[in-house]
């Protein structure tokens, strides 16, 4: 009678500690969750592409090329009149070359960004961008950067991190976002002319590095 006394008390033991343990740890994943909630709560403003332009420019040994791609859609959010977060789409088959007036050239030129060489259009028609923070810059002058932006860029089916400072304002409804972001292709599997991919090209070399310049608008 004592032993089974002494197992049952053990017994009573353990399973109040569990219930205690789980209690403790569904608070903690509830404040978690809470906490999320709230710094990603507020008004979603309307990415309005017609409003909107994204330019890119990449650089070559002896040369560079340059073009415009368009927003699909997507939205900032704002809360207290201040930009928290947002995520937006790009349309990869929107690509275009502005640099060559030759019209065979131009046409070669973005045939060959959307193939599996660069982009991979035709599996991967589109790119995102998701915000995952924002914070001011302190004392930034009028006109310039006023808010460093962290998020996450998948292009090719590759997510990766990318940071930049931004400017932002919010005013009458209206929120904007100016931005240069540079981007390291080789995190996206984009190979052609990189040398961190092939070691003899010589004066064919592609920068890894593009830059992709964003003036994004949307609207309640």
């Amino acid at each position: 009678m004592k032993k089974t006394a002494i197992l049952a008390s053990m017994a009573a033991a353990f399973l109040f500690t569990a219930c205690t343990d789980s209690n403790t740890a569904t608070e903690n994943t509830t404040a978690v969750t809470t906490e999320a909630t709230v710094a990603t709560e507020g008004e979603a403003y309307a990415v309005d592409p017609a409003a909107s332009e994204l330019t890119w420019n990449g650089k070559k040994v002896g040369g560079e090329h340059s073009g415009n791609i368009s927003l699909q859609g997507g939205e900032l959010v704002v809360a207290d009149g201040q930009l928290v977060g947002g995520e937006f789409t790009i349309d990869m088959a929107s690509i275009t070359n502005t640099d060559l007036t030759d019209a065979k050239y131009n046409a070669d030129l973005v045939g060959h960004l959307k193939s599996d060489d660069f982009f991979g259009v035709e599996q991967h028609p589109t790119a995102n961008f998701k915000i995952n923070s924002i914070s001011p810059i302190a004392d930034a002058a009028a006109g310039q950067p006023n808010y460093n932006v962290e998020g996450d860029l998948t292009i090719k089916g590759k997510t990766n991190p990318v940071s930049f400072p931004a400017t932002i304002n919010v005013e009458n409804g209206t929120a904007t976002a100016k931005a240069d972001v540079i981007v390291d292709r080789a995190k996206y599997d984009v190979r052609y002319g990189s040398k961190s991919f092939f070691d003899d090209l010589g004066d064919k070399v592609i920068d890894d590095n593009f830059t992709v310049s964003l003036d994004i608008t949307a609207k309640k």
